[in-house]
């Protein structure tokens, strides 16, 4: 299926948010320039400044341009991240989340040549907020407790993600779970998760999550698809970020089955806001993979020519030594973009 034009919303965020996101559009419009990809893009307000503005931090004028878009580039949100990606994930059904950790040339990591996909649920675990204090003690202390959900449905969804990467790759796969303390949340993730990736023909192993962060430190090279719950999820992609090198270089994707929003695993950074000091490569890599989304799920043609194109040209603009300053170099956000431009 080709469709004439692919619509992307796209939320600039706050602090570096603009700054991160302007550049990938830069390079993302010279993309469309050499591959005639047939895309059209739709700012939409949401996050911090949206709040002050609106009252709201998605308001429903935002709202409904997302709805009537393909997919999602999202920048980094600051204090009302919970009311923007959180709720988006939730409404618009986004149940997998995808977190790649790949060492890029010229970058410091801890190991050579990583190349992880964690997939971790991404609508459920204790992030469903079902959260409270229980009536004080007699002592006058408070007390706090939360509900912690597992789901055999989305269990078996995000299973078959796992899957689907795991065929692309080694066809093998890592569960994620503390199942001997959590014995019917972790256990029914290990027991459904095993299920479906047997029946799917694909090699499982598993691990404790606390032995799995060891691990990923010490030997990070075992793994290939680790399949997560939430909240481990969360931990491990960014301890996986580090791993390679920085939580800059780190991309993520948010994807159900009619939507997708990408963006970088990063914060809103607002120490650095406004300086050209930013690292865009999370935000450019988040973009190489809407593109392939988009080919694969929305028939957008030279999609995935153009993802490959960029992933290449973010690699020999690094091979060069040409590095924002967080990574030893010297160029500000707009220059690193401008080369990378230079090399597609």
């Amino acid at each position: 299926m080709v469709i004439e034009m692919v619509k992307v919303a796209v939320i600039k965020g706050d602090g570096i948010g603009p700054e991160v996101v302007g550049a990938t559009l830069l390079v993302l419009k010279k993309l469309i320039e050499k591959y005639s990809l047939n895309i059209e893009f739709i700012e939409v307000e949401a996050g911090d400044r949206a709040k002050e503005k609106y009252g709201e931090a998605l308001p429903k004028e935002s709202y409904e341009k997302i709805l009537q878009s393909d997919a999602i580039l999202k920048g980094p949100v600051g204090e009302t991240a919970a009311d923007v990606i959180v709720r988006l994930r939730r409404e618009l059904d986004l149940y997998s989340n995808i977190r790649p950790a790949k060492t890029l040339p010229g970058v410091p990591a801890l190991k050579e040549n990583i190349d992880i996909i964690i997939v971790r649920e991404n609508i459920e675990d204790l992030y469903i907020g079902a959260e409270n204090f229980l009536p004080q003690t007699s002592l006058g202390q408070k007390v706090a407790v939360g509900l912690r959900l597992t789901s055999e449905r989305e269990v078996r969804r995000i299973s078959k993600v796992a899957a689907e990467y795991a065929k692309r790759r080694s066809n093998k796969v890592t569960i994620i779970h503390k199942a001997n303390v959590m014995r019917k949340t972790c256990g029914l993730f290990r027991e459904v998760a095993r299920e479906v990736l047997e029946k799917e023909g694909v090699e499982v192993d598993e691990m404790y999550v606390d032995a799995a962060a060891m691990e990923l430190v010490r030997n990070p090279h075992r793994f290939d698809v680790m399949l997560t719950p939430n909240v481990f999820g969360d931990i491990l992609s960014d301890l996986a970020a580090q791993v390679v090198g920085s939580l800059g270089l780190s991309p993520s994707a948010n994807v159900g089955d009619e939507r997708a929003l990408f963006e970088p695993v990063h914060g809103a950074a607002f120490d650095i806001a406004g300086k050209n000091l930013a690292n865009p490569i999370a935000t450019m890599l988040a973009a190489s993979m809407m593109l392939e989304w988009l080919e694969a799920k929305k028939g957008l043609r030279n999609g995935s020519k153009a993802s490959r194109d960029l992933v290449r040209a973010i690699e020999e603009t690094l091979k060069e030594g040409l590095k924002t300053r967080d990574l030893g170099g010297n160029l500000g956000t707009k220059e690193f973009a401008e080369e990378v431009v230079k090399r597609i």
